[in-house]
């Protein structure tokens, strides 16, 4: 009977905070407040485990790319937090290349990543991305779906507990929330990443550019799959819907490539 009312609880809890989302017309049942709490101690765990890069230009760099985008993007309800993370040659290979986000604005990218997209265009259009992600709410939505025992962890992991077991269950817990957004949510963020290239006086090509860079490297047994945060849908399939966005319509060779090869992208 405990189990069944705890359950309630986090339900009514949810319910009664429901928003809409920002950058669509869905309804999330986790209040602003709620996710940036989440996002904030998500961040922590993060920034525990990985560190700063040595050159303080490199976070420069994608800080005020990052600050650009945040100023035009849908959702205005938060602070945004832009940094670079360090990846050691041989050790957390698989986030090599690769770039993710948290609930509640937080926005990180690995530093070889930076180094293989080079132009400002390229590591912007992984940023306007990943603010696609965060404005649509999809890792809150995801939450949402989640309401049961990952919601008890979730609320344990933020209220104050001696038990470690039930924070590192809770910790568990949220990675797991963000490990796969949909189809339609990845599609969703690059057409929103596409939209804020532009409004930000970007080249939105850029997006289309990131994209193929990462397909080469793939090609050439060089890429790393991201597992931690995200899986992906097709990449040709992703490259193509991206390019008829950016140029408003499909050309051929977009046409006969979609949907060939699966792939893991930022």
């Amino acid at each position: 009977m405990r189990n069944v009312i705890a359950v309630l609880s986090v339900i009514i809890f949810f319910v009664s905070s429901c928003e809409l989302s920002r950058a669509s017309d869905d309804i999330i049942l986790v209040s602003t407040e709620k996710e940036c709490q989440i996002g904030r101690s998500l961040a922590e765990k993060v920034e525990e485990k990985y560190d700063a890069p040595d050159d303080p230009l490199v976070q420069k760099r994608f800080e005020d790319l990052g600050k650009r985008l945040s100023k035009i993007c849908d959702r205005q309800d938060i602070i945004y937090h832009f940094k670079v993370l360090k990846a050691e040659e041989g050790e957390d290979e698989e986030n090599y290349y690769n770039a993710f986000c948290l609930p509640g604005g937080y926005v990180y990218m690995f530093e070889p990543l930076m180094e293989v997209l080079e132009t400002d265009d390229a590591i912007a259009a992984v940023i306007a991305h990943e603010l696609g992600h965060t404005t649509a709410r999809h890792a809150v939505k995801r939450l949402t779906a989640s309401i049961g025992i990952k919601a008890l962890m979730i609320l344990a992991a933020l209220a104050p507990s001696r038990d470690r077991s039930t924070l590192a269950d809770a910790g568990n817990a949220l990675t797991q929330l963000m490990m796969a957004y949909s189809r339609k949510d990845e599609y969703e963020a690059d057409t929103l990443s596409v939209k804020y290239m532009k409004q930000a006086g970007l080249d939105s090509e850029g997006v289309i550019k990131s994209m193929e860079t990462l397909a080469r490297l793939r090609q050439k047994g060089r890429e790393r799959k991201y597992i931690h945060y995200h899986t992906h849908p097709y990449l040709s399939e992703r490259i193509a819907k991206a390019r008829a966005e950016v140029k408003g319509y499909a050309d051929f060779k977009s046409y006969i490539n979609a949907g060939k090869e699966p792939g893991f992208v930022y």
